[in-house]
Parts: C-alpha cells; structure tokens; sequence
C-alpha cells in the first residue's frame, strides 16, 4: 500500500469524555506507525454529530478506520453509512445500533447498567436538558480501576451530552456496520452500558472478533489499552489486506510491523 492508501484511524470519544482519553490507545498506535485523530465529539444529536464526523473524514483524505467509544458507536454507525472511505468499524464498549435505536433504548434492553443514578441533569438554552456524571460518582461509575487522581482528573474534563443525542435513534436506513466488517471490545464490569447488551450489540452486528476483559470498566481505552489497541489492529490488518495483524492479550505475540507510514495524532475540535 502506498501512504496515501494507508487507513487513518479516527477515534470518536463518548458522552462524558473527551479526545485525551483515548492518549493511551494513541501512544500504542504510535508504536505501530499509525496515523491518527482524535475528533473532538460535539455530543448535540446522533444526526449533527455523524454530520461533523463526515466532514472530518473527507478533509482526511484517505480510508479511516473509524474507533467509537460508548455513545460514540451511535456516531460511527450513522456516519460509516454508505461511505466508501471508512473501510472498517471498531466499537470500544459501544453502542452498535440498529436503524431507528437510540442509547438510550439500548441501555435500558438489559440489567446491569446504573449510569442514570450517576447523572446530575439541567436544561441548556437549546431546548432539552444536558448530562454530565457528578463528580463524587465519576470513578465508580466510569472507570472504577483508574487512581482516584486520574478519575478526578476525568471527571473534570468531561463533555456533557444532551438529552437529544441520548434519546435519538439512527437515522440512516442501514447502520454502518450492517456493510462495513466490525470488531468489538468492552469490559465484563462495565456500570455504564451492560456487558449484556455489548455483547447482544457484537454477536447482532457479525463482529470479526470480540474481546471482553472481565474487570475492565466502561473507560476500557484508558485501563486497558493494550486491548483496544489489538483490536483497532486486527481491523488495519483486515484493510490491508492480511489476517492478523495482533492477537488478543494472552501473552503470544502480535503480527509483523508493516512498513513506516506516519505517527502524527491530532484532536480535531
């Protein structure tokens, strides 16, 4: 492949996040020479936010590979429809939705998840209410694991996300991943999307393969990268054009480097 026909890979964070949460994720695919970008999810409604995404996508240029952290899979999956430059889809404890699901639709199909006691609720000028996770709840909730300095860290810089984009289902007839070849990786103890339903979302969606860390929580990418990372690989060797390019985190090793392509990262706001 020459570097114009080389994937970029295109993470899209979720509700309470934001684009350094992925630094981890984007360190390793550093290592591998990977081109990345982190977008900057503006969290509004599934249908603008997959808008923006397309945009970002065609000022890339080139094939992506699009990486979608919880509310981000619904952005991914609206916005890889019917679009010839994303080549594949890689959910990170994510929403894969059918057309005409909302997240809000899905979390609530299975037991598990506690995120609505988390939320502190209050209404924006837009119309509607906006949600972000109290800060006193942010660590158990989202990433129990991480050090409490971390998670406060966290918990101060995440993005609010408005009622609309929780509640709004997949406008495109036929999601991305019904087209496009997807890979799937969330943890067992996840508190915000229950490992039920990720695992319901990867068998509907035909994923090419699936990982579960058992005591991994929702903010997988930042606890364990290692994962993420083989995943988001396994689907840029699927693009390339080979069978494997890494293998799930049981000590054997990952598959042959390819060639240097570039290793810039950019936060796209």
């Amino acid at each position: 492949m020459t570097t114009a026909e080389q994937p970029v890979i295109v993470l899209v964070h979720g509700a309470f996040a934001e684009s350094a949460g992925w630094n981890r994720v984007i360190q390793r695919l550093h290592d591998h020479r990977l081109t990345v970008v982190a977008v900057a999810n503006p969290l509004r409604s599934v249908e603008g936010d997959a808008a923006y995404l397309r945009d970002v996508i065609a000022g890339i240029g080139r094939p992506v590979v699009l990486v979608g952290h919880s509310y981000g899979g619904m952005v991914i999956s609206q916005a890889a429809a019917g679009n010839p430059a994303v080549r594949a889809l890689v959910y990170v404890a994510a929403f894969a939705p059918e057309s005409g699901e909302s997240a809000l639709l899905l979390s609530g199909k299975f037991e598990g998840g506690t995120l609505a006691s988390a939320l502190v609720a209050y209404p924006v000028a837009s119309g509607g209410n906006e949600f972000r996770i109290a800060a006193d709840k942010f660590n158990h909730q989202f990433c129990a694991g991480l050090a409490a300095g971390e998670a406060a860290l966290m918990a101060a810089t995440q993005r609010p996300v408005t009622e609309r984009a929780l509640t709004d289902g997949l406008t495109v007839s036929e999601a991305g991943w019904r087209t496009k070849p997807s890979w799937f990786v969330h943890g067992g103890r996840d508190l915000s999307i229950p490992a039920a339903a990720l695992r319901f979302m990867a068998e509907r969606a035909g994923s090419r393969g699936t990982r579960e860390i058992a005591d991994a929580s929702h903010a997988i990418a930042a606890s364990q990268p290692e994962a993420v990372v083989a995943s988001i690989l396994d689907a840029v060797g699927h693009v390339r054009g080979r069978t494997e390019v890494a293998r799930p985190r049981d000590g054997s090793s990952a598959g042959g480097e390819e060639p240097p392509v570039g290793c810039e990262s950019m936060w796209i706001s």
